[in-house]
């Protein structure tokens, strides 16, 4: 099933675009201060907020196969989540570029990340019990190590770097040599392969996908939920038929795909609690592929 125009979802996305052309962060803050240079997460904070709420909040990674990228990309989807009374950020993280680095050190930054905002929930008006990961492509990756890879570590230990549902779009879930990356990780694939480390602790994952992506296959996504369904755990994939890698960025195809991807977000989320049922904007007929929820 294709993309297909919708009045009724239109209408119901009109709230879903970002607050001006360009949302900015309320402020950033540091997180982290490896060689290299500092990392800061982008906080984005609803109307009202105040230190002492108890917000759920989602954490997003960039993409750019752990060579580049900017928080920027995930600006839009984080307007969109405050604006639903979450705490949403966009953080940074090591990359090949920015500080010479390999993917094994961007799944430590994920994990530093989540760790840091259940300590500081206190200032940054957080419920722990609230965490998700978000990204797409390698910080998809990121995100689902995150929820499934043990180890990397840094920190207090008896602070928990794991979310409680992850958000992936087009992520990289399986670095085998039959994956995404192997060649890059030196005979280390298994390590970091989200595929590879899903067990009964692993949180709900909702999934977006295009048909057509060459970048991250198709597979790597299929191969993901059909683990995680054997295991019992809940993941949904969302197929978008035609779409190549990418498809679901801000501004991309007259943001159908945007808007689409973030409807089925806010229902998955608001399933789960994070948000109240009746903001979400719900999800319309986009081809993506049904899953078993458990």
């Amino acid at each position: 099933m294709r993309l297909r125009p919708c009045a009724a979802l239109a209408a119901a996305l009109a709230c879903a675009e970002p607050a001006g052309a360009n949302p900015s962060p309320n402020r950033q803050v540091v997180y982290k201060e490896p060689k290299g240079g500092d990392l800061r997460l982008h906080i984005f904070e609803p109307d009202g907020w105040r230190a002492s709420d108890r917000r759920p909040a989602i954490v997003f990674f960039f993409g750019g196969g752990w060579v580049g990228g900017h928080p920027r990309q995930f600006y839009p989807h984080c307007r969109h989540l405050a604006d639903l009374g979450m705490v949403a950020i966009s953080a940074e993280y090591r990359t090949a570029k920015s500080h010479g680095t390999s993917p094994f050190a961007c799944v430590e930054d994920g994990k530093s990340a989540l760790r840091y905002l259940r300590q500081h929930a206190g200032e940054l008006g957080v419920d722990p019990g609230r965490v998700a990961a978000a990204g797409g492509s390698a910080g998809g990756h990121v995100a689902a190590c995150t929820g499934t890879v043990s180890g990397f570590e840094t920190g207090d230990r008896a602070i928990s770097s794991a979310p409680q549902a992850m958000v992936l779009f087009n992520p990289v879930c399986d670095t085998s040599p039959e994956g995404y990356g192997a060649a890059r990780l030196g005979g280390r694939w298994r390590e970091i392969s989200p595929r590879h480390h899903i067990s009964d602790k692993t949180p709900p994952a909702c999934i977006f996908h295009g048909s057509a992506d060459t970048a991250v296959p198709h597979e790597n996504a299929a191969g993901f939920r059909a683990a995680m369904t054997d295991a019992g755990r809940r993941c949904e994939l969302h197929t978008y038929r035609g779409a190549k890698h990418g498809f679901f960025n801000h501004g991309r195809g007259g943001n159908r795909a945007y808007l689409d991807t973030l409807a089925k977000m806010d229902t998955f989320l608001a399933s789960l609690g994070f948000i109240d049922r009746a903001a979400a904007t719900g999800g319309g007929d986009s081809g993506g592929t049904p899953s078993p929820r458990r």
